[in-house]
């Protein structure tokens, strides 16, 4: 998932934990901060501006996706002491015998906000739509191995690769079939053994038929299943008070009464009101309070590693750009060791790897391109005929702490490649977002992501293949290679945990030869709450856990 300062707390685990996936059990009225006016009080917790409205199959970033997990709840979850997926969800059983067709049980008794149930249709209608290209939903790659997919892309031109104006060719995956009113099968195009660990991811969550009556009302106020509803409308540039649904079908109902999620403009305005009392729970503090964040909160302050990846984007659509040589330059004359040091104070991780330390198959010194070698990028640079004496744009959504550690790159970019730089952080999160997908990147870009489940494919399919490229998914450097998608299906297709690891890391090692990104370090979680609440748990997945938030009485 696209993220913009979403922190987690991750153990880690690896492939293992996937294919023996098992069952394990069937804002106050003045914006203050955390209230016990009801039976379990209210509490506060800041995010961004999401991108989109709060639709589970297009919302691929981390402001959004908060809010949307407290809406809803998918057929797994994860458990986030151990990080493998579990079936506390609407999800009985998912079984498969040859990891090709899987039937998936549901769970009896679960309903969504407005009282109807939560059934096998509700599924498969939520995924038709959201696999339907005409529908244009972020969420769309995560259902490409699923049979029948590729009928409901739009067709285009085989030597543009423009739409042609054609609709698709059907409307719905012919691998979802409906068993009965609480049992469906899936179909894959290919053997995956990891799938059902993917199930709990937002993409996958069920809709109600008032999703389909009236879309465009639905986001700005959803009807989930999850532990907290949508009593009233998302307000722009404010956010929404979600209350506890009542009727929940979960193992784990909501604590508090609501919790009201704020938007903010800057990561400082908000840690100046958690300073204050008036907000109760930041999942990111800002570069200048890293130093002092420990001893200011003490046992408030959460710091833990997490599963995410920042890296430097490169625009492969733009000329100055679309030589792999002059990306490995720029790679290789930034200091991650320094700028980690020096700005974050030790709490980042410079990453040699496309794939995060805490899942299986993540290999330490993968990338020789991340590495600081000055002499062989000037070298490259040379070679690839760059013209240095016109400056690069530096690109990064403003707002959440970003600035200074991009300029400590521009700077390394200036001194060690003779390149001038200039910044652009002038866009927030949601403004940000879809300039990258529209193509509108004019130099590097700050991009991070957060798992989305816990398979190394992750940290390649959707960034970087074929099928995840824009509406359909964050492939938002435009990179496509026959060869990579293919590493990728056979490590999909796998039977066995070092098969599959084999072929992710033969797809990273295409990866890193064409470098379409450049990544640049891992980090940690860094959040703190208020006095008045307890029990705050960031997840494997940068979640705040909102339902297990108690408020202080």
């Amino acid at each position: 998932m696209r993220l913009s300062k979403r922190s987690a707390a991750l153990v880690a685990s690896g492939l293992s934990g996937a294919m023996l996936l098992s069952a394990c059990g069937g804002g106050d009225d003045d914006g203050g901060s955390a209230s016990g006016g009801g039976e379990g009080g209210s509490f506060s917790i800041y995010i961004g501006e999401p991108e989109n409205p709060l639709i589970p199959g297009n919302t691929n970033e981390t402001e959004g996706g908060q809010v949307v997990d407290s809406l809803w709840t998918g057929l797994v979850e994860y458990d986030p002491d151990n990080n493998e997926a579990v079936y506390t969800g609407v999800a009985e059983s998912i079984e498969s015998d040859d990891q090709q067709t899987w039937t998936v049980t549901l769970k009896d008794g679960w309903t969504f906000h407005d009282g109807s149930p939560v059934n096998a249709q509700s599924f498969i209608d939520a995924w038709n739509y959201v696999a339907y290209s005409p529908n244009a939903q972020g969420n769309s790659y995560f259902f490409a191995n699923i049979a029948g997919y590729e009928n409901l892309q739009a067709p285009t031109d085989p030597a543009t690769g423009e739409p042609t104006g054609e609709p698709p060719a059907a409307t719905e995956m012919s691998g979802l079939r409906i068993i009965d009113d609480l049992t469906f099968e899936v179909e894959l195009a290919t053997p995956y053994a990891q799938w059902p660990t993917t199930t709990g991811y937002t993409a996958f969550f069920p809709m109600p038929q008032v999703f389909f009556d009236d879309v465009e009302a639905f986001g700005e106020q959803p009807v989930g299943n999850g532990p907290f509803q949508a009593e009233e409308p998302f307000v722009p540039g404010q956010g929404i008070t979600l209350t506890r649904y009542e009727e929940y079908g979960g193992e784990r109902p909501a604590n508090a009464d609501a919790v009201e999620y704020r938007v903010y403009t800057e990561i400082n305005t908000a840690y100046t009101d958690l300073q204050g009392g008036s907000l109760d729970i930041v999942d990111q503090v800002p570069p200048d309070a890293i130093a002092s964040v420990a001893e200011e909160f003490g046992d408030r302050y959460i710091e833990n590693p997490r599963g995410d990846i920042t890296s430097l984007g490169f625009p492969t659509y733009d000329a100055r750009f679309a030589d792999p040589n002059v990306r490995k330059a720029f790679s290789m004359a930034i200091d991650r060791e320094a700028i980690t040091e020096a700005i974050f104070l030790g709490t980042r991780t410079p990453a040699a790897s496309f794939v995060s330390p805490v899942v299986n198959g993540y290999r330490e010194d993968a990338c020789d391109v991340c590495e600081l070698n000055v002499e062989e990028a000037n070298r490259l640079l040379d070679e690839a005929g760059f013209d240095r004496s016109q400056p690069v744009d530096l690109w990064f959504n403003a707002g959440a702490g970003h600035e200074e550690w991009m300029q400590a790159i521009g700077n390394q970019l200036r001194e060690n490649l003779g390149v001038e730089y200039q910044l652009r952080g002038d866009l927030q999160f949601a403004e940000y977002l879809p300039l990258q997908d529209a193509q509108g990147m004019t130099g590097p870009f700050r991009s991070g992501w957060i798992m989305d489940y816990p398979v190394m494919e992750n940290f390649l399919g959707p960034l970087y293949s074929t099928s995840a490229l824009p509406p359909g998914g964050s492939n938002s450097v435009f990179y496509s290679n026959p060869a990579f998608d293919q590493a990728l299906a056979e490590g999909n297709a796998a039977d066995t945990d070092e098969a599959a690891i084999e072929a992710y890391q033969t797809a990273e090692d295409i990866l890193i030869s064409d470098l379409p990104a450049a990544p640049l370090f891992y980090g940690v979680i860094q959040g703190a709450h208020s006095e008045d609440v307890t029990n705050v748990v960031i997840d494997a997945f940068g979640r705040i856990d909102a339902a297990a938030v108690e408020v202080v009485q």
